[in-house]
């Protein structure tokens, strides 16, 4: 029975371990991609803000989202985020205030304050497409983010594409381990694990 059991769970184990695999490619080919193209709003996954100011990555995201909407990709914008432990700004704000400093009208721009992870704030910001009569997005982060974050929002019925924000150029190494990490969160994200 005990090698029964050690065989059962090793072909479990290596078949999870194949698909890993196969997701970790997965996940590098749609960092590569930008797909977008008019859609209904812009969604911008939240990054660390200090002190009502974005962090470097989500002000290159919040440009990044910026420039689409310059191009008429889509007549709004919505910024994601909780308050990360922070009780005066949430990230979501933050992304607001931002963007109409540059001259998004502020009627233009909707948030989503309570997401504190990718599962939440995907689902709340696909929740709000929703009540608010949209169905297409192009969503923004980072490249080895898109994959994962995705297909969690097409999993709420949206189509939605991706659109990576420009990023300085890390190791491959690093980059590897990004895109194995957004895999496996995937990965158990398929299995009913939300994070």
């Amino acid at each position: 029975m005990k090698k029964l059991l050690l065989i059962s769970g090793s072909i479990l184990f290596l078949a999870w371990t194949y698909q890993v695999a196969q997701l970790t490619i997965a996940v590098r080919a749609q960092a590569q991609l930008d797909e977008a193209r008019p859609s209904d709003i812009i969604v911008v996954l939240g990054a660390a803000e200090y002190n009502g100011k974005p962090s470097p990555v989500f002000k290159s995201r919040l440009d990044h989202a910026y420039d689409l909407y310059s191009r008429k990709m889509a007549p709004r914008i919505l910024t994601t985020g909780g308050s990360g432990g922070e009780f005066v700004h949430t990230e979501a704000e933050v992304g607001r205030q931002y963007l109409a400093a540059r001259g998004v009208p502020v009627e233009m721009i909707h948030i989503e304050r309570e997401g504190a992870t990718t599962a939440q704030s995907t689902a709340a910001s696909a929740e709000i497409v929703k009540r608010l009569g949209w169905n297409s997005c192009i969503l923004v982060s980072d490249g080895y983010h898109l994959f994962r974050a995705k297909r969690m929002m097409e999993s709420y019925g949206l189509n939605c594409v991706g659109s990576p924000r420009q990023a300085k150029e890390i190791s491959n190494l690093h980059t590897g381990w990004l895109y194995l990490r957004q895999a496996v969160g995937y990965s158990l994200f398929e299995l009913g694990l939300r994070f």
